[in-house]
């Protein structure tokens, strides 16, 4: 029996010390002509660009202009909280939220394409198999707060 606890306790010791080094480890990302980086087969992400139906979100509408969508974006992130601004660029930002109560690390993205004039979005949690739907959730919620943004303007 003693021997079960050791090799139990073991077990446990490895699976979070592989966690805590997928949450510290920031994965490359960002975009290759207006394409994300594709997500892995866990179940743990959502993308609009995702080739799984099940992982796939909608892209959202630009507001009137790059600047505005951008602003909507930033607004969005603000109220959520919970993120800090790792990239920012013309057309791409890059967030990382720190979730609440086990401060795991989700990477956010969002590629502005102008030439469709939308907003492509990926989210993908770092550690762990699976994230419970908070990557989904948290992209339902970015999404309705941005879309207040465009009632306020």
């Amino acid at each position: 029996m003693k021997i079960v606890l050791i090799i139990l306790a073991l077990l446990i010791v490895v699976n979070v010390v592989r966690i805590v080094v997928q949450n510290t480890r920031a994965p490359e990302l960002g975009h290759e002509n207006g394409i994300l980086k594709p997500l892995s087969k866990k179940p743990n992400a959502v993308s609009t660009q995702a080739e799984d139906v099940e992982k796939r979100v909608a892209p959202w509408p630009f507001k009137d202009s790059l600047e505005a969508t951008v602003s909507a974006i930033e607004s969005a992130v603000s109220q959520y909280g919970g993120a800090e601004l790792k990239t920012r660029d013309d057309n791409y930002l890059y967030y990382v939220f720190t979730t609440p109560t086990m401060h795991f690390h989700d990477d956010v993205e969002f590629y502005l394409n102008e030439e469709d004039r939308t907003v492509q979005f990926r989210s993908a949690s770092r550690a762990g198999y699976s994230d419970m739907g908070l990557n989904r959730k948290r992209y339902d919620a970015l999404k309705e707060l941005y879309d207040q943004v465009a009632v306020e303007q």
